[in-house]
C-alpha cells in the first residue's frame, strides 16, 4: 500500500510529464537550415545549365581562338607605358586591358563550364595562333618591342587596327553560326567597341 505522501509525489511527477511531452507536440521540429541548403544549388546549377546547356562547336571555337588573340592585344597594350609618352595612346591601351582582361576570364569559364580545353600562354600570346585573322608574328611583335617613341606610336596604331580587324570578323561568325546567347552578346560588344576603337585609331594616325 502506497502513502498518501508518496501517492502525491508520484501524481506530481505524472502530470509533469504529461504537460512536456504536450509541449513538444505544439512545436513540430522546422529544418530552415536544410530549406537553404536543398535550394541554393538549384539556382547554381540552373545559372550554370544556361551557360552550359545551350552551345554549339562555333561557341566553343570563338571562346578558344578569342582568347589568344586578346591575351596579344593585352600584350601589345602592356608595351605602351614604356614604349610611348603619347597621352592618347597610353589611354587607349590601357581601356584595351581594362575591357580585354575580363572578357578572357569570362571565357575560360565558358570553356570550363562546357568540358573543353582552355587555351594557353606563351612566352608570346599568338604563338600558334598566326593564322587567326589579325594576329601579329612573332617577328611583328619583336619589332614592336625594339621600337619607341614616335615609330612605336605608329606601329603600335597600325598593328593594333589590324588585330582589331581581325577581332571583328572573329565576332562576326559567332554572330552568324554561334548559339550561346552569351557568346553572342559577348561578340556583339567585340564589335561595338573595337569598330570605335579602330575609328579612334585611324585618327589619330591621320592627325
Amino acid at each position: 500500500m502506497i502513502s498518501k505522501p508518496v501517492a502525491g509525489i508520484a501524481f506530481a511527477v505524472l502530470t509533469a510529464a504529461v504537460v512536456l511531452t504536450g509541449c513538444g507536440d505544439d512545436n513540430p521540429d522546422t529544418s530552415p537550415a536544410t530549406d537553404t541548403a536543398t535550394t541554393s544549388p538549384v539556382a547554381s546549377g540552373a545559372a550554370t545549365e544556361s551557360v552550359a546547356g545551350n552551345h554549339n562547336q562555333a561557341d566553343i571555337r570563338f571562346a578558344q581562338e578569342m582568347i589568344p588573340h586578346h591575351r596579344q592585344a593585352v600584350e601589345m597594350a602592356a608595351l605602351v607605358p614604356s614604349h610611348s609618352s603619347d597621352p592618347e595612346v597610353n589611354d587607349l591601351a590601357a581601356r584595351i586591358q581594362r575591357a580585354q582582361d575580363p572578357e578572357i576570364a569570362t571565357m575560360a569559364g565558358w570553356l570550363q563550364a562546357w568540358g573543353v580545353a582552355t587555351p594557353e600562354g606563351g612566352e608570346h600570346s599568338g604563338m600558334g595562333h598566326a593564322t587567326m585573322p589579325g594576329m601579329m608574328t612573332d617577328e611583328q611583335m619583336a619589332q614592336l618591342e625594339a621600337a619607341r617613341g614616335p615609330e612605336f606610336d605608329r606601329m603600335w596604331l597600325t598593328m593594333m587596327i589590324a588585330h582589331h580587324e581581325g577581332a571583328v570578323r572573329m565576332a562576326d561568325t559567332e554572330l552568324a553560326e554561334g548559339a550561346n546567347p552569351d557568346a553572342e552578346a559577348l561578340a556583339q560588344r567585340i564589335i561595338d567597341a573595337q569598330q570605335a576603337e579602330i575609328q579612334q585609331m585611324q585618327d589619330m594616325l591621320n592627325g
